[in-house]
């Protein structure tokens, strides 16, 4: 279990840090595209094009996020094959925290007492979870399940898609919770996919589990990119734990097995619902915190390869 933990942990970190870097790759982006005065970088409500989404890709800053994502997504999938979806999920939620104290001193953003007391919220009810947590439950190997999983993500990801096209400007924490919860849709792909134990390819690459971990996966990074671009990177962020922790948490108790400590399954249920609470918050004050900032353009050119 001590494995599962400091895994999550790794992912957490390697998040949290991408996130922050990502989103200075898509500021710097932006103010360059706005100080060239270029065409084609914001939709008709306001949200970024693709071609903006891409520009931001190749700053220096985002591809070193990537990087790490890619740390994250290995702690991540081997946190989901050895502890409770709703605990390891949960721990790499905290990326929120390095999120927002790496925010301050990389992008120049204050965080104020309410900022500081829903994060505090956040650290205290991962402790609490983890006290209660027991043993995850079993692989799951019936296949309808691997396809339900599959095609959920690809509808999620579609109306994602859609639905930040249509919020446009006012979509961050909309595009930030659905990348959340597709990230979640790859946890638990992850966690049933056969062909890991014993290690056999071609058994893994037929299962569609493995091309929800593709799906989702890729997915999931395209509309939290796109978030960072909309709006306040600890408001999309924590719009992405939300999902990320809610959607594999009650899946992985209701329907793969995932158990408390005996006795214990009301600490599990205090930590998890403040761990959510504390996030919404920091998301909502996040958003709101992000429409007071100043956004004049920068004559500052990114660093692109």
């Amino acid at each position: 279990m001590m494995i599962g933990v400091v895994a999550a942990l790794l992912a957490c970190v390697g998040y949290g840090v991408s996130s922050v870097l990502q989103a200075y790759g898509a500021r710097r982006s932006a103010a360059a595209a706005r100080y060239r005065g270029a065409t084609g970088h914001v939709t008709a409500t306001g949200g970024p094009t693709l071609r903006s989404t891409m520009h931001a890709a190749i700053t220096v800053a985002f591809i070193i996020g990537i990087v790490l994502d890619v740390v994250g997504f290995v702690g991540s999938a081997v946190s989901a094959r050895l502890i409770p979806l709703f605990l390891s999920q949960t721990i790499i939620s905290a990326n929120l925290i390095v999120t927002a104290v790496l925010g301050i001193a990389v992008l120049g953003i204050g965080l104020r007492t309410r900022d500081w007391i829903a994060i505090a919220t956040v650290i205290v009810s991962l402790f609490v979870l983890g006290l209660g947590s027991g043993t995850r439950g079993p692989v799951n190997h019936d296949r309808p399940i691997h396809w339900i999983v599959l095609a959920v993500s690809v509808l999620i990801l579609v109306g994602g898609i859609v639905l930040t096209r249509i919020l446009g400007s006012r979509g961050a924490v909309v595009g930030g919770l659905i990348a959340g919860v597709l990230f979640g849709m790859l946890a638990i792909g992850v966690r049933v996919l056969d062909g890991l134990e014993p290690f056999v390819p071609s058994v893994l690459l037929i299962d569609p589990a493995a091309w929800t971990v593709a799906i989702a996966g890729v997915g999931g990074f395209y509309l939290h990119t796109v978030a960072l671009q909309l709006g306040s990177v600890n408001g999309a962020t924590a719009a992405l734990v939300v999902g990320e922790t809610v959607v594999p948490g009650i899946i992985g108790v209701v329907f793969l097995g995932d158990s408390s400590r005996p006795g214990l399954g009301w600490v599990v249920a205090l930590g998890f619902v403040g761990a959510v609470a504390g996030a919404v918050a920091v998301a909502v004050l996040g958003a709101i915190g992000h429409t007071t900032q100043d956004t004049e353009p920068t004559s500052e050119v990114p660093d692109t390869v």
